[in-house]
């Protein structure tokens, strides 16, 4: 199992910066990605940004060359820098973890930080 804690939500202006954390459990070594979605008020939870073991990662179109994806691996962190925000990018964080052991896939999520862009 891992647990995921998330920080680092609260209320920005637009133009403005946040950096969410996600800290799990047990060494991200361990884990086969970690991804971070959201989800805005009457919307579908979607993938915002992900990393992956051997560190490649990948991005939601909305959020290219805005967001970055990081991990501090001594800190079993994964951080989710977000620059430029717009309204838009209003909606609850989660993070997830997909362990794979043997051929099955295992999801685990963190209970959201809420993240608001507003003048």
């Amino acid at each position: 199992q891992v647990q995921l804690v998330e920080s680092g939500g609260g209320l920005v202006q637009p133009g403005g910066s946040l950096r969410l954390s996600c800290t799990a459990s047990r060494s991200i070594f361990t884990i086969y990605a970690i991804s971070w979605y959201r989800q805005a008020p009457g919307k579908q939870r979607e993938l915002v940004a992900k990393i992956s073991s051997g560190s490649s990662s990948n991005y939601a179109d909305s959020v290219k060359g805005r967001f970055t994806i990081s991990t501090d691996n001594a800190k079993n962190t994964v951080y989710l820098q977000m620059n430029s925000l717009k309204p838009e990018d209003t909606a609850v964080y989660y993070c997830n973890a997909r362990v794979v052991v043997l051929s099955s896939q295992y999801d685990y999520w963190g209970m959201g930080t809420q993240v608001t862009v507003s003048s």
